[in-house]
């Protein structure tokens, strides 16, 4: 009985060494990877002034469960999400099957919150409005957000580096 239990134990130590490494290495094109991109990254989370853990709950919310990246990065000729775009705008890959009025052609540039006051973003997010009280564009989802997840959201996009370039 020992020594099947020592094999599992040996056996999980290499799963969970291997797989610390595989989420620790940088790619080279990754945000973050180039020097640029962490002095961005980190004047960006000095002006923001949230927490790690509102950040982090922002990041889940973004990626998870909005499912942002989807409309809002580009796509490589694969149609893969390009990590080095990320969040960055990208033009809309989605159609509908009937014409639908007022359809975007571009997801703005999330990354850095580049576009948005705070208060414009917590109206998009909480009313489901434009920034300017607008109805949004489809195929941007409405949302009706409690205020702190709007923050959340915020918060890590703002932690983000800006794209300098357009897509």
């Amino acid at each position: 009985m020992e020594k099947p239990f020592g094999v599992l134990v040996i056996v999980m130590a290499m799963f969970i060494t291997i797989g610390a490494l595989s989420t620790s290495s940088m790619k080279p094109g990754e945000p973050g990877s180039s020097h640029e991109s962490v002095v961005q990254a980190a004047s960006n989370r000095a002006e923001n002034k949230a927490t790690n853990p509102e950040i982090e709950r922002g990041r889940y919310l973004v990626e998870e469960v909005a499912k942002c990246p989807e409309c809002h990065t580009p796509r490589n000729e694969r149609g893969e999400l390009r990590q080095d775009a990320w969040l960055a705008g990208a033009p809309i890959w989605i159609r509908p099957v009937a014409p639908i009025p007022n359809w975007a052609d571009h997801a703005p540039s999330l990354a850095g919150w580049p576009s948005f006051t705070e208060e414009q973003g917590e109206r998009i997010l909480e009313k489901g409005t434009g920034p300017e009280g607008e109805e949004l564009r489809p195929p941007m989802h409405i949302y009706h957000m409690k205020p702190e997840d709007a923050k959340a959201i915020i918060a890590y996009l703002k932690s983000l580096p800006r794209s300098s370039q357009t897509y």
